[in-house]
């Protein structure tokens, strides 16, 4: 397969673009997190843009690949959009609205979508939708982390 660099850097620099804007906008109301209550597996604040990024790049690909294999890709293009909408909603909710039983919940309505986008990327190109296992990980890792500061640092 020949590969189409133009497509595959756009594909790519998508999410990770929408990202970096996302980490910039809700930065001022991160400050407040380094001084949350963490649970114990929390990892080091500088792990979180590298992962992203990391992820971000990941999906491109998948993307990528399910956009050249020259198949319907209407239905697994707008479930792509909305998991990543919901992605960059919950950095608000979480970090600026300080929302964090919603932002749970949100999260958890994320993961079912990132499934359902895997799944439907899976059934047009198997490496496509295999390249989403590593951000269901990460998501269900942040459910934990957005679960336990949640419980950390309710008001009572």
């Amino acid at each position: 397969m020949k590969i189409n660099w133009k497509k595959l850097i756009g594909s790519m620099a998508f999410p990770i673009i929408l990202g970096a804007i996302t980490g910039f906008i809700t930065s001022g109301a991160m400050e407040k997190f380094k001084y949350m209550n963490k649970p114990d597996l929390s990892p080091p604040d500088w792990l979180f843009p590298v992962v992203w990024t990391i992820l971000y790049a990941l999906m491109g690909i998948s993307y990528y690949l399910i956009s050249v294999s020259g198949s319907d890709i209407t239905t697994p293009k707008r479930l792509y959009i909305i998991q990543l909408f919901f992605n960059y909603a919950w950095s608000f909710i979480f970090f600026n609205m300080e929302n964090y039983l919603f932002a749970f919940i949100w999260l958890v309505v994320l993961w079912i979508l990132i499934i359902l986008t895997a799944v439907s990327f899976y059934r047009i190109n198997k490496t496509a939708g295999l390249l989403f296992i590593p951000y269901i990980l990460w998501v269900t890792f942040a459910g934990y982390l957005n679960l336990s500061i949640y419980l950390l640092n309710k008001m009572v």
